[in-house]
Order: C-alpha cells, then structure tokens, then sequence
C-alpha cells in the first residue's frame, strides 16, 4: 500500500491529508494555524494531528513507514508577492545599458535595495560583447549593506550565452557566502528587464522557501518518516527540495495550482472556474479537460508579471484575512484587501486579555481612534542586524510582544517605518476582517466571536464623507462586508472569465467585468431594456471559508456552486496527486544561409547544416532535462522533445530564422519503501511529482450552494 501525506502551508492555516494512492481515497485531514516566524510548529501540529487520525472507523492510524511520499504546497510565496514583502536582495546587471525605457516595474520592485550595474554581457549570437568588469563587481561588493540575504544576477543576452552569470555568481559566492540566482537558469527568454525582475523576486524569496522546507524536512525526520519530499511548483508538477531551495519563485502559485489538481480529483468536473480563496489571496483558474492552461506570459502576482512557467491563474488580494479599508465614497462602504490582516477573533484567542481589554476600554469611548484598539503584532524574535533609525526604534518597542498601534507609534512619522517592517514580513498588522465579520453572522466559528463583534461595533462607529456612520451595529457592518466580498469575488470571477472566453473583445477583462451593462444584467433590476447576465459554467470554491461565502456568489452569477466536502484540504490533497515534469528550453540562430548556431549549455556551436544543430541541441537538451528529472526523484523518465521553426523571405529565398527546441522529462516519483531508512534532519536530495489531474472516476457529490 502506497500511502501520501500532503502538506499545504497558507497564510492562516497549515492543512496535512492523508491518501491511499491505490485506491484514491482520502483516509483523513487535519488543520492546524500556521505559525510565524517559526513554521515548524504549525506543520508540525498538522502532521501531528492527521497521523493521530484512525484509517477508518475502528482501524489504527497510518503508520510512519506506511508513508512513502510527502507533498507540500504553499502560497507563501505567492502572499509575499502580493503583499510586498520578502528578503532584502542586490540585483547585478551585467552589460545592460542604463535607459529607464522598460524598467520601471523592475526598479519599482527594487525599492531601496541595491542595484549593482557593470559591464560585460554578450550580443544576440553568444558572442561576447565586453569582458566582464570584475574590479566593479567587487568593489560593489565591498559597498553591499547590512541584511542582504541573496543575489539576483542578469546579464546581456544570458540565454544566449550564460558564461557571465556563471563566473559572477562563482565569485559572489566565495566573496559573500549568500545565495545567489542567475536569471537564464530561470527562463530561457530574451526579455533582459523581465528576467532580472524575476531574478529578484526569487533572490527575495529564497529565505523564506528554505524556512518552510527546513521546518517540514525537520518534523518529518522527527517522527522518523522516510519518505521523500517533493514541493508543487507553479505549473502543478512536483519539485525536489533541493531545487526549490535555488529556485524558490517557481513555488509562487504553488498552491493555487495544487487546488486545481484537488478541485478535479475532489468533484469529478473537467470543465468550471475553479476560485480558492485563502487568508490573503483569491486565486481563480479555468479548468478545460480536466487540466489547467499554462500561461504563455509567465504567472503574473500582484503587480509583476515574471517569466515563470505556471498555471494561467489570476491571483487578488482578496482573502478571508483581508484589511477591511473605507470606501472614499460620499455615503461611505468598505474595500477588502490587498494587505493581508489578523483577525480580531484570532488575536482574541492567542492574547485574551491584550485584546478584550482594548476593545473594551475604546467601547466605553464616544470617539475611540482606531490606532486606541488596532494592534501590531512581531513576527520576529531577534532584532534584524541591519535595522537602524525609526525602523530599529519601532521594532524595539514590539520586541518584547503585541502592543496597540497608540503605543507601537509614538508619531506620525513613525508610520512609514511600520509600513516597511510590515513588508518586510517582520511585524503583521491586526484588524477587523471577513473572517471577524463571518464569525459575527455565525457563518464560521472556532475563534472568539465577542470579539469580532466588539471590533465591528466600533469599525461601525466611524463616519463617511457624509458624516453618517458606517452602519447601525456590528451585525449591519458584518453584512457590508460580506456583500463586498460576494461584490469582489464576482468581478474577480468575471476577469477570469472574459480573459479566457475565446471571443476577441474590443475591452480588457478588467474592465468588461466593471462594465455598467453587465452590473446592470448581474442585479436583475427593473428598467425599460431588460438585461440579463450568467455565467456559463461552473464554479468550484475551494478554501476552508469558501462555505461561509460562496453561497450568494452563485446566486448572484446565476450558476452552479459547487464545494467539495473536503474544500478546505484541497490545496494538500491536489499535492499528491502529481506527477515528475522538468522541462528545458534552448534555442537556433541562424546567421547565414549557411550557418545556424545552436545555444548549449556549454556555450554556443556552429553548425553549417541545420539538421546537424538540431540533434546537437536536441542531445544536449534531452540530457539536461534527464538529469533533472532524475535529481527531482524520478524512477524513470520519458523524454519528448517538441520544434518550433520560425521562418521569413530574404533576398527572395525562404529562410529559417531560429529553431526552437523544447525537452520535457516526466515519469512517476520514486516513493519509498518500508525497507528504507528514516531521512536525516536536513536530507539535501529530495524528489518530485505529478499525475494526471483528472480523476478515473467521481470521488464524492460536491455540495450545491
């Protein structure tokens, strides 16, 4: 009997399952609150707990070396996207001019960390352009400040030609010690700007990812399961450790890809929207033959679009955790999101007397200030080293615990550095949410309802433009809420839907979903030209609050509701699910009729026939992409290499312009066996997978609602 567990790590909850692979059953699931700064112990409580669970009614619990492969998903990396946080990281590029002309979302997405520009890099045929300057690289070193945790480097036609990369990353290794990422080994596109910017993103990432996986690696170790571990990357497939560790950004929508894999499996369905919704983001994706489409531009999260291969998914930050925000409108309302909250409720339950004490004190108030019973809370436990004037001062204050914002800030000019400490993923903020307001209206439960109720009552206190408060009590102000939920879960529905309706609007989706004809249509309304809107398929919600919101989304799209009996697990069951897919890229040049180079690892070839390039690029590729799928765990690799010829008219005769060349090596994870000994604490070779989405047959009626 093979048996997976399956480990979603969220922003509000660590979910574990349990699943007979050969029979495709669940056995069991478990939920525990994912905790920071230190992971392990919400992993380790969710593990803890689904093991603790009998098989069945009267049978013992699973047994560790029962166990013979471990999945894990996650969307954290997906929240620090959205949110703005991550490790501090320099960015080097190499032989790049300094025109701003396409970089402003990369320098946006720089901020105040350091930008590293020397020369160097190659023309578009892989011929070095200029040497490498390693007098300025290293002087730039020696300037680096304090708390820089990795390196991100991009040079000059990389994928052409990564020699640059290599040597750079060779030296910042043996000068600094600190992780360094080079762009080509993270797409094959020649998109100088959009590499570095997803470059950057996984040099922030790569601190957090290692935390996560060294936290699962150490509670498996501990309860002595053997089994190897594999991570859901963007696309649905399944990674090793190992490789995640150097390319983190490729577990950004990690999780929502999983869900897809567990929505179909969970339902049955091979064609709807698939919406999951978590403490900080809404991720939707449009499942077509039981499968998800990939998207052809690279995942786009929050507001950068990378180069990583992933689900074709549309993420907002949109959650049950999410920052309930004033309308600027004159009658008032709220706004939800992007910024990801504590829930009152749940601050009530891990600190009772901090919390209820101010929210009863600003009660008794007429006009009590938000930052009176609002709180910060620390997610660390040293003081960051590289710290320094109001952001040092701030995080003093907060070492020591939670404290309410009156007393976190002693001015306003302390605000700004509380925003950075927030983005930086080293202080969270609590508030009101969705998540207070569906325990409010007995929608969901488990955390401490007097005080959502007490914090609505006063959100519900505060005054719109018009001078009116916000609502009449706590019960009004928890159902503003959740319309605004059912309000931007519908347009997020609708984005997806006109984005991938195979129709050529005039309009964006953003804006087709915003349209004032199809608001019109969704309400039903009377008037004198009847309007009427559905959608026309599907949807399935997915979350462990998709229960307490879901419902009026359907009736308000005017389609089916489906969520499963296990919707809040289905990130960890879509983990397991999976199957080894490792995939690399290369490409032909032509520079003559009679001459077409070919773009290997080793640096670029000539070649005077192109059939000749070809099964160069083809050996070398099958090769690369082999050897990956074989660090990534599989047992045995199939190999399919895919061609793609661009052609023009030049001087009257049609000719090749480049080749492109595509390997993908996929297989079976290789899973454990009873006789295999428990892992290390850290084991560095770990392996990865994915299956087949689309289940044989239905494993549960989903419920309607």
């Amino acid at each position: 009997m093979s048996i997976f567990l399956g480990v979603d790590t969220g922003g509000t909850y660590t979910d574990a399952i349990l699943l007979d692979d050969a029979a495709q059953h669940l056995l069991s699931s478990a939920k525990a609150l994912t905790s920071r700064p230190d992971l392990s112990k919400g992993i380790g409580e969710a593990i803890d707990a689904v093991l603790a669970q009998p098989r069945a009614e009267g049978q013992t619990p699973v047994a560790a070396e029962e166990i013979t492969m471990v999945a894990l998903s996650t969307t954290l990396a997906t929240n620090a996207l959205v949110e703005g946080q991550g490790g501090r990281a320099a960015l080097v590029m190499i032989g790049f001019d300094r025109s701003p002309r396409g970089r402003a979302e990369l320098l946006e997405a720089l901020g105040d960390d350091p930008l590293i520009e020397i020369g160097g890099g190659h023309q578009h045929s892989g011929v070095e352009a200029q040497p490498l300057d390693i007098t300025a690289l290293n002087a730039a070193l020696d300037a680096l400040p304090k708390g820089i945790s990795a390196v991100a480097v991009t040079a000059q036609f990389a994928t052409r030609n990564p020699a640059h990369e290599v040597e750079a990353r060779a030296l910042i290794r043996a000068r600094t010690g600190l992780p360094v990422t080079c762009s080509h080994e993270l797409s094959a596109g020649l998109n100088g700007p959009k590499r570095a910017l997803t470059a950057l993103l996984n040099a922030r990432l790569v601190a957090m990812i290692d935390r996560l996986i060294r936290a699962c690696e150490t509670h498996l170790a501990r309860r002595e399961i053997a089994a190897p571990l594999m991570v859901v990357r963007g696309d649905g497939a399944l990674v090793s450790a190992a490789l995640v560790r150097e390319r983190p950004i490729e577990t950004i929508l990690s999780g929502p890809a999983a869900s897809i894999a567990g929505a179909s499996w969970l339902t049955g369905e091979k064609t709807a929207l698939v919406s999951d919704i978590g403490g900080t983001t809404t991720d939707i994706c449009l499942l077509r033959d039981g499968k998800p489409a990939i998207d052809p531009q690279g995942a786009r999260v929050g507001r950068f679009r990378t180069m990583v291969e992933a689900v074709a998914m549309r993420t907002s930050g949109l959650g049950g955790d999410s920052e309930v925000r004033m309308s600027e409108a004159l009658t008032g309302g709220v706004i939800l999101g992007p910024r990801r909250m504590l829930p009152m409720a749940l601050a009530a339950v891990q600190y009772p007397a901090l919390v209820h004490g101010a929210l009863d004190r600003a009660l008794d108030m007429p006009a009590a200030a938000d930052e009176s019973w609002s709180f910060a809370l620390p997610l660390f436990t040293d003081l960051p080293d590289d710290l320094g004037g109001r952001e040092l001062a701030v995080a003093e204050r907060l070492q020591a615990g939670p404290l309410r914002l009156s007393e976190t800030l002693f001015s306003r000019i302390e605000a700004p550095a509380l925003t950075r400490l927030v983005q930086r993923g080293l202080v969270l903020l609590c508030g009101p949410t969705p998540s207070d307001a569906a325990h409010v209206l007995d929608l969901q439960d488990g955390w401490d309802r007097a005080a959502a109720e007490k914090a609505l009552t006063l959100l519900a206190r505060r005054r719109a433009g018009d001078g009116n408060r916000l609502a009449a009590d706590a019960q009004a102000m928890a159902q503003m809420i959740i319309d605004q939920m059912t309000q931007q879960t519908v347009t997020c529905l609708l984005e997806s839907a006109f984005a991938e309706d195979p129709r050529d609007w005039a309009d964006a989706p953003d804006d087709l979903a915003r349209h004032p004809l199809l608001i019109a249509a969704l309400q039903r309304g009377g008037g004198l030209v009847r309007l009427d809107a559905r959608l026309d398929l599907p949807v399935i919600g997915l979350g462990a609050s998709a229960h307490c919101y879901y419902g009026p989304v359907g009736a308000r799209l005017d389609c089916p509701m489906l969520v499963p009996e296990h919707a809040g697990v289905a990130n960890a069951v879509g983990a397991v699910v999976g199957q080894v897919s490792m995939r690399v890229e290369g490409l032909i040049t032509c520079a003559g009729f009679d001459a077409f180079i070919a773009h290997l690892e080793e640096g670029p070839a000539q070649f005077s026939d192109p059939d000749a390039a070809v099964a160069a690029l083809s050996a070398d590729l099958e090769r690369r992409a082999t050897e990956r799928a074989i660090r990534a765990g599989v047992e045995s690799a199939r190999v399919s290499i895919t061609r793609n010829d661009a052609a023009a008219e030049i001087e009257g005769r049609r000719m090749t312009v480049e080749i492109g060349l595509s390997a993908t090596a996929s297989g079976r994870p290789r899973i454990a066996s009873s006789t295999d000994p428990a892992p290390a604490p850290m084991p560095e070779r770990l392996p990865e997978a994915r299956r087949e989405l689309a289940p044989k047959s239905p494993r549960q009626q989903p419920q309607k609602i």
